[in-house]
């Protein structure tokens, strides 16, 4: 009973609502804002003070209103007006002359908001679709401008259209091709589609037609004529450069959303968009452009250090207030870094078409053609800079796509083992640099390459080190292979001192996971960390007496270190074992490559070299040592391998140093003391002063902590058989 008498009521009150005629209405309000210009000789009101807004947020109203009423997908006759009359196209020319002051403004947040509330399609209309082209053109192209927020609102629309259709792109980034097209015919562009159908229904009475398009035609002569855009190509500003005009905003709100719109439009779902995108839009040479004109606008020298600082500068993250006297240049330095992770971050959700031929962009305009020529320039300065700038990308870089041009650049396509006498690639003159009479330059490029090394490209360890191990032919052939460490240890016999000697001693098998006994895995694991430990000699050791400096230390710092490797390596399936030689096999001569040549040069140089050098250069061996690739094992963590002649390991190289240490020391005089002295100034527990020698002692702290860490890198690798492995093994020296 109740609903019914509602019903009723509701009737009564609809009977006597009187009936409103919103087309109208529609043109009413559109004759209102036509007549401002006729009338109004006021230039220096704000458009926010008259009643345009106004009658710009009715003309919205009614047009949503309209579409609720009609069936879906039809058109009512208010936005067939709109579309007939080139509605929009007027009011892009009113914001393009600005008048009243505010007017662009105004037209930016219609154009949003009737593109965003409308649900009909509209960009596919030639009348829609020219008048964005020519509002993108008006915005975007002065930093600063007062209606960015009105502009990065329009764009944000765009791309959330284009996302959802992103057939709508060609339409978006016609550019100066439709205008140019209506310079052929003046007449009223006709409907297409459904459009057309209706063109005949609901027409507003023809006196007001007439009055609206008198006063449209009185209208014209007083604004700014209508823009004639002269034949060719891509517009000279449209939806990408308007947001990469808007992504350098100095408001920070403003340039992220812009970056985000940027993002939404090159992760369109579409191949054939996507590849319009590439071939048809500047989109990849306007965001590179943006890079290397960042890149340009650094200081033409940075200390590596202050470089290091910025570590970790994130592109969705605002940049704290700069202090123009931490260094010059920090905050160009900063934004640079930031674009760049920005053009990562796109690569990683772009679509793949998009995404290589940014990648490729990037890798050709600012690697090869901005940081090579300064990689190989004769300025120190130059060179230092640049290659602190390239770790700091490697730092930052993530997306594959860019991962792989990075190393295309760095070390070539070529995979094969070099020669001593190959020409000077860029990755042989970085090599060269890492041995350097600077020693700030060769701790720059050590620290490159240890970036490079920690990425998840199987090439880089492949390039670097694996195709000159392959094949084994560091091992001396020709003798049969043993099967535990008990057949080849002969105690009357020194395996150190094998460099290169045919003294008997045989290459070494490796523990497998699956023995019966568990004997000679536990076995091979006990003598290989005991060779490390027991390399330096008693007197050259200090770390017995200071506290948290043992060999425990380093084994937990190495497990998580090497369960870190384990995972980025595992995707590329490296054998567990080594392959056996084959004793028929001719000897043919082996050449280590130049990174393992340059880095064993360094090593043997240990006690000469500064202490920051000598701890990048074990760092980087640290690094390589913890590849779990048994040929990488072999050769760096195996004291008894059986070397051929003219062939060196890393164990051989110790044992080099070590006597050269043992004869040196004879010509140091109180040599304990004073090794316990640097080793404590090393670690801050007593003030810092020069000492005789103090290149050597510090150089005989390295090689300790060194030997240390390459047994903890072993022991984690292979741990003996049994219980999991325990992070908190027996006193040094024991296993």
């Amino acid at each position: 009973m109740l609903s019914r008498l509602g019903a009723l009521l509701q009737e009564a009150v609809g009977a006597w609502e009187p009936s409103i005629d919103l087309l109208e209405a529609f043109v009413e309000h559109w004759k209102g804002i036509t007549q401002y210009y006729i009338e109004s000789t006021d230039e220096d009101t704000p458009a926010k003070k008259t009643d345009i807004p106004w009658r710009l947020r009715q003309m919205l109203d009614i047009l949503v209103y309209e579409e609720r009423q009609q069936a879906a997908g039809e058109a009512g006759p208010c936005l067939e007006y709109l579309l007939q009359h080139k509605i929009l196209e007027t009011l892009c020319t009113l914001g393009k002359a600005e008048y009243p002051p505010g007017m662009r403004q105004q037209v930016f947040q219609f154009f949003s908001k009737v593109l965003a509330q409308v649900q009909h399609p509209l960009l596919h209309y030639l009348s829609v679709h020219r008048p964005v082209q020519k509002l993108l053109r008006l915005g975007g192209t002065v930093p600063g401008s007062l209606t960015e927020k009105e502009e990065v609102q329009f764009t944000t629309v765009l791309c959330s259209k284009i996302q959802q259709d992103p057939a709508l792109l060609t339409y978006i980034l016609e550019g100066k091709k439709t205008v140019a097209r209506k310079k052929v015919s003046r007449e009223p562009p006709a409907l297409p589609g459904e459009m057309a159908s209706l063109k005949d229904k609901d027409q507003p009475p023809s006196k007001t037609s007439d009055t609206v398009s008198c006063g449209a035609g009185v209208l014209t002569p007083q604004l700014p004529a209508d823009t004639e855009e002269p034949d060719g190509g891509i517009g000279e500003n449209n939806l990408i450069t308007s947001l990469i005009g808007l992504c350098k905003s100095k408001k920070g709100r403003v340039a992220l959303k812009a970056q985000e719109n940027l993002l939404l439009l090159v992760s369109v779902a579409s191949q054939a968009a996507a590849t319009y995108l590439v071939q048809s839009s500047p989109c990849c040479p306007a965001i590179v452009k943006h890079l290397c004109q960042l890149y340009q606008s650094m200081p033409t020298f940075l200390d590596p250090a202050d470089i290091a600082t910025l570590e970790g500068i994130s592109w969705r993250l605002p940049s704290a207030p700069f202090d123009e006297a931490s260094f010059p240049g920090k905050e160009a330095l900063a934004a640079f870094l930031g674009w760049f992770d920005y053009c990562d971050h796109l690569i990683m959700e772009a679509h793949t078409v998009v995404a290589d031929a940014l990648a490729k962009a990037v890798a050709e305009k600012l690697l090869v053609e901005t940081l090579q020529p300064q990689l190989l320039h004769v300025s120190e300065q130059s060179l230092l800079t640049a290659t602190a700038l390239l770790t700091a990308l490697l730092r930052q870089l993530r997306s594959p796509a860019l991962l792989q041009e990075a190393v295309t650049f760095l070390l070539g396509m070529e995979q094969q083992p070099a020669a001593l006498e190959d020409p000077c690639t860029l990755c042989v003159h970085l090599i060269r640099h890492c041995d350097h009479l600077s020693d700030e330059i060769s701790i720059a490029t050590l620290r490159l390459f240890e970036e490079l090394l920690q990425k998840p490209h199987e090439q880089i360890v492949r390039s670097l080190i694996l195709c000159h191990l392959e094949g084994r032919l560091y091992v001396v052939r020709g003798a049969p292979e043993p099967e535990s460490y008990e057949d080849t240890l002969d105690l009357e016999e020194d395996p150190y001192f094998t460099d290169g000697l045919d003294t008997g001693f045989q290459p070494t098998i490796k523990p497998t996971p699956a023995p019966a006994t568990n004997l000679d895995g536990k076995t091979a694991v006990t003598e290989i960390v005991n060779s490390f430990l027991c390399l330096v000699p008693e007197e050259a050791k200090t770390s017995a007496f200071l506290e948290e400096t043992g060999y425990d230390t380093y084994v937990h710092d190495a497990y998580g270190l090497f369960q870190e490797c384990s995972s980025r390596v595992a995707p590329w399936g490296w054998p567990k074992a080594l392959t056996p030689l084959d004793p028929h096999e001719p000897e043919r001569p082996f050449f280590e490559g130049h990174f393992f040549r340059m880095l064993f040069d360094r090593m043997s140089r240990i006690l000469e070299q500064p202490y920051s050098l000598n701890l990048q250069v074990t760092s980087v061996l640290s690094r390589l040592a913890l590849f779990p690739h048994p040929l990488i094992h072999e050769y760096l963590l195996d004291p008894y391998i059986n070397l051929a002649p003219g062939c060196r390991s890393l164990f051989s190289v110790l044992v080099r140093v070590i006597g050269d240490l043992m004869q040196r020391i004879q010509r140091v005089p109180q040599f304990p003391g004073k090794l316990l002295l640097v080793r404590k100034q090393l670690m801050g527990q007593v003030p810092g002063e020069q000492l005789d020698h103090q290149t050597l002692l510090q150089g005989v702290v390295v090689l300790e902590e060194f030997c240390k860490e390459l047994a903890a890198i072993a022991f984690v690798q292979f741990p003996p058989q049994g219980p999991p492995l325990c992070l908190s093994p027996p006193p040094e020296g024991h296993v």
